[in-house]
């Protein structure tokens, strides 16, 4: 139930939740709304002729016309049209030319670069503006708004091989295009510091220069604010003999913690544990290169509000019709709970009908809330037992429970048969708490996954592999990993969950041994 501050806010005939109010009220027709808006301003550009946007957008179902004359795509149908979009480009996939792009994977040199609009960055920011001001109504709690806020954003950089145009993170982007009143009386933490290269040495200046600082709102991936925490409370230790052991004795007056990048729920217990402040608020949302597209906009339910009218129509494909040469493709209009689809967005940056790479999950329609059930490509698979990222994360979280333990970070991947045992599943984890029985640990993980998964159940009971295996890794192991292997390391740079390959647990394991 909304305070009176709330009622106030959501009562007023403009601004984001008079946005927010308009589309859970009319979903379908503000999509339908915001497709023909896109394929009317896109009409005259190479993809507008290509697929006859114009056409399209005068077809009484326009929906249905979209999808019937523009197919799905994936990266590799765009590579070279973004790659002549970075080189200057114009009227290609949108009207005009760009001179922001984001890395949405890989590196600024050979990853996927999502061209971004000044438009859409725009609409990024009144997102944030908007989340803020959501949390505002549901707390009824000012206080956040008089003392400082602390992002730390992914960096952002000229690109050297094409002067006059930004590339990094999508984070760095939209603090590049934070508000005037924000960076005037609110932030932290200037840009240029934020965006230092090296992410020890930021880390580092950023806890300096806030530690003896009101800060009251935090924007963070949550895999980061771990580590940035225990160096604060390190830090404020040494400087004045204390003996903090939590982040609420550095900053007291800490209200709301808000974060994006990865999935909350795997970390939020360890966050709230670090910080100590037992009316800490956490707000989950979720942004994306290709667009921001929800927030969690109630205080007690996790779930996030899809976003509407963000510069972003949406698609979705049920997983289990993903790899059919013609998946039905479904909309806000007949989207069902509880079933996973992966997302596809057309959106004001000249994306159309493209694959995030994302697998979203409905809590509810009407007004439509999801969670992220994780990546498409987030399976395991290797003996029928198609285990996904989200029921991993569920296994690993009940083992947390039932054993008191905490987790950091970790990585599953498939090991062969060695000796004579079956092959089964490897799962390296960092811990913060270990449990005190690694084998009772793995039992836990084991029972979830066989009385969640029916797959999962038929494969082990065949013994086509074994109970998992836990292995418990040094501190700092998958950091280290991730400084070896990437370019460069930030706030959003994630630790693949899950891969059928070895790559990635190899690596990190060989670092592990060196550093154990």
């Amino acid at each position: 139930m909304d305070t009176l501050l709330g009622a106030l806010l959501r009562g007023l005939p403009f601004g984001p939740l008079h946005t927010h109010r308009q589309f859970m009220e009319r979903p379908v027709a503000t999509q339908t709304r915001l497709l023909r808006d896109l394929l009317t301003r896109a009409a005259a550009t190479e993809w507008g002729r290509r697929y006859g946007f114009a056409e399209i957008a005068e077809a009484r179902d326009v929906v249905a016309a979209y999808q019937d004359r523009v197919p799905l795509h994936t990266y590799d149908a765009l590579r070279d049209d973004a790659e002549r979009v970075r080189r200057g480009a114009a009227d290609v996939m949108w009207p005009g030319t760009f001179t922001h792009f984001a890395v949405s994977s890989g590196t600024a040199s050979d990853g996927k670069i999502i061209p971004v609009s000044e438009e859409m960055l725009i609409k990024n920011r009144w997102f944030s503006v908007g989340a803020g001001i959501n949390y505002l109504a549901a707390s009824g709690n000012p206080r956040f708004l008089f003392g400082k806020h602390l992002t730390l954003p992914g960096r952002i950089e000229e690109d050297p091989n094409y002067p006059g145009t930004l590339v990094g993170e999508v984070s760095g982007l939209v603090a590049e295009f934070a508000p005037g009143f924000f960076r005037a009386l609110l932030q932290a933490v200037p840009n240029e510091m934020a965006f230092l290269p090296n992410w020890e040495q930021k880390l580092a200046a950023i806890v300096d220069r806030t530690l003896d600082m009101d800060i009251r709102l935090m924007v963070m991936a949550p895999t980061w604010g771990l580590v940035l925490f225990k160096l604060l409370v390190e830090r404020y230790n040494d400087k004045y003999g204390a003996r903090a052991t939590t982040v609420g004795e550095v900053w007291p007056n800490l209200q709301v913690v808000i974060t994006g990048g990865v999935a909350l729920r795997s970390y939020r217990e360890l966050l709230e544990e670090q910080i100590g402040l037992p009316d800490l608020h956490f707000i989950e949302t979720y942004g994306a290169s290709e667009g921001f597209i929800s927030f969690q906009n109630e205080l007690h339910d996790p779930a996030m509000l899809l976003h509407l009218d963000n510069g972003v129509f949406f698609e979705f494909v049920r997983m289990d019709e993903l790899h059919d040469d013609a998946p039905r493709r479904y909309t806000v209009a007949d989207v069902e709970p509880d079933v996973r689809y992966a997302l596809y967005v057309t959106s004001c940056s000249g994306l159309w009908s493209y694959a995030i790479g994302d697998v979203v999950r409905f809590t509810q329609t009407f007004p439509h809330k999801i969670i992220v059930a994780g990546r498409t490509s987030e399976m395991i698979d290797k003996y029928g037992e198609a285990v996904f990222g989200e029921e991993a994360r569920a296994a690993l979280r009940t083992a947390c429970d039932r054993t008191g333990a905490h987790v950091v970070d970790f990585h599953i991947a498939p090991r062969t048969a060695q000796n004579g045992a079956l092959p089964t599943h490897q799962w390296l984890i960092e811990f913060d708490t270990p449990p005190d029985d690694v084998e009772a640990f793995a039992d836990v993980i084991d029972t979830h996954l066989q009385t969640v998964n029916r797959h999962y159940q038929i494969r082990r009971e065949a013994k086509a592999f074994g109970r998992p295996e836990v292995v418990p890794l040094p501190e700092g192991s998958f950091y280290a990993w991730l400084k070896q292997t990437r370019d460069r390391v930030s706030g959003q740079t994630k630790v693949p969950r899950m891969s059928e390959e070895r790559d990635v647990a190899d690596g990190v394991l060989a670092l592990a041994g060196n550093n154990a």
